[in-house]
C-alpha cells in the first residue's frame, strides 16, 4: 500500500452539473482525502491524497463524471505524499 497525492484539472462541461459534489462523494465513499473547487477558467482542481491504487479508482470516476457532466479531458500530476489533507472537502 503507497500513499500518493494527485493533483487533477478536469476539463469539459464540469461546473453547473454537481461535479464538485459528485467529486466530494467518490472521494469520502473511497476513504480519500483532499478538496476539490471549480476554476475561473471553467475546469475543477481536484486534489487527492490516500493509497495510489484508491486515487486511481477515484480518478477514473471522475472521467464519468455525474449526469449532465462531459469531460474532455483529466490533466493529472503526481506529487510527494505530505499527509496534510484530512478529510475532503469542496473549496469555495
Amino acid at each position: 500500500m503507497e500513499n500518493a497525492r494527485a493533483h487533477l484539472f478536469i476539463d469539459g462541461r464540469v461546473q453547473g452539473v454537481f461535479y464538485r459534489a459528485f467529486t466530494r462523494d467518490v472521494a469520502r465513499s473511497l476513504g480519500l482525502d483532499g478538496w476539490v473547487r471549480n476554476l475561473w477558467d471553467g475546469r475543477v482542481e481536484a486534489l487527492f491524497e490516500g493509497e495510489k491504487g484508491t486515487i486511481q479508482r477515484a480518478i477514473q470516476a471522475c472521467y464519468a463524471g455525474p449526469p449532465g457532466a462531459s469531460v474532455t479531458n483529466i490533466e493529472v500530476k503526481w506529487e510527494t505524499y505530505t499527509g496534510d489533507e484530512k478529510g475532503f472537502s469542496v473549496r469555495y
